[in-house]
């Protein structure tokens, strides 16, 4: 049975879900982490089916896995050092049961493991605790943690961009729409033209600016900052805290914080995040600490960032992976943001309504 965004789940219990785990607390190599026990028992809708995702361990790319979704649930970081990069959580199948909205008719979706909730090796809580983290070296600053994120390119396969089928389950899983589809084949296809070394790539841009223009899409969203790679970025503190409201900065504002590198501060601003300039969206939290998916080790920022709420990559101007459903939050620099006043009209009037969290086409 695959399941569909929008469709209804209930997770399995405790002893259920370690019935089918190894020592190591994995199914098919994918962790089952320590805080998803708490979801036990409890109902939720499916965000994503994740019959696809992006490795960011190695070069990044895409790539397959199979028989796993993701709910609307991220990773809190509690057993990961605080960790709070608030990654959004896999869960195979065969933790799960399909349920209706209101509970009724639940049915296992796999039968992987005992029926009876024993598991066959005797896998345990504590297991799980322990497999969160390599056999320490050294200090306990040297630990190296192990989370769903270090363990992607394990649990995955290889994922071609050129192989069509990926494309029609996006659609078929209810993951994107048609028109989604289509406008990220056009911009990509347009995008090859551009970077195809003909010299035409301003005049292609400028089009691409001015056909955007016409219906309030946004521009071009691959340029690069100006300033030398050796020279200092500009920064600013506004001391944001949760629940503030912001306006991200214009494009062409960004961009003159950036240096050729696309960086500021060495934070990368992304295409993905291009979308979501100059709207407005409330502060989640602050970020200075975060597990560094190639070593496992947690790192302690020099400047923090700031997580907007609804602010994450969704994958639409990336070939090599596009529409992965995999939701990675944004990352923002102060100086990327300006404070709404909170005595003003603007800022009443949002905090009264939902912030817009859907990007400009």
């Amino acid at each position: 049975m695959k399941l569909r965004a929008g469709d209804w789940v209930e997770v399995k219990s405790k002893e259920e879900i370690l019935a089918t785990l190894d020592k190591n607390g994995r199914l098919e190599e994918m962790p089952f982490m320590p805080q998803m026990f708490e979801y036990c028992g409890r109902k939720f809708k499916i965000y994503k089916r994740a019959h696809k995702t992006c490795d960011t361990v190695y070069p990044i790319r895409g790539r397959r896995l199979s028989s796993a979704v993701h709910l609307e649930l991220r990773c809190d970081g509690a057993t990961y050092g605080g960790c709070q990069a608030a990654c959004l959580i896999f869960w195979k199948t065969a933790w799960l049961k399909a349920a209706n909205a209101d509970g009724s008719n639940t049915q296992s979706l796999s039968q992987v493991g005992p029926t009876t909730g024993v598991s066959s090796i005797g896998t345990t809580e504590v297991d799980v605790i322990a497999g969160t983290y390599a056999e320490d070296v050294g200090s306990p600053d040297e630990r190296r943690y192990i989370c769903q994120a270090t363990q992607l390119p394990v649990f995955t396969t290889d994922l071609n961009w050129w192989d069509a089928r990926q494309y029609m389950e996006d659609v078929t899983s209810g993951n994107v729409t048609i028109s989604q589809l289509l406008r990220g084949l056009a911009y990509a296809s347009y995008n090859k033209v551009i970077n195809a070394g003909i010299g035409l790539g301003c005049i292609l841009r400028w089009l691409y600016d001015r056909a955007q223009s016409l219906w309030g899409g946004i521009p071009y969203p691959r340029r690069s900052g100006s300033i030398p790679v050796d020279q200092s970025t500009p920064t600013c503190t506004l001391n944001l805290q949760p629940g503030e409201l912001v306006r991200v900065k214009p494009f062409h504002e960004i961009l003159t914080t950036l240096n050729t590198e696309n960086k500021n501060k060495g934070l990368y601003f992304d295409a993905e995040a291009v979308p979501y300039c100059g709207d407005k969206y409330r502060v989640r939290s602050r970020l200075n600490k975060f597990i560094d998916e190639k070593t496992g080790k947690l790192i302690t920022m020099k400047n923090d960032s700031i997580l907007l709420e609804g602010v994450w990559c969704r994958s639409r101007y990336s070939a090599c992976r596009m529409f992965c459903p995999r939701s990675i939050y944004s990352w923002w620099r102060e100086i990327w943001l300006e404070r709404l006043p909170s005595d003003s009209l603007e800022t009443t009037a949002l905090l009264n309504r939902k912030v817009p969290v859907t990007p400009k086409n």
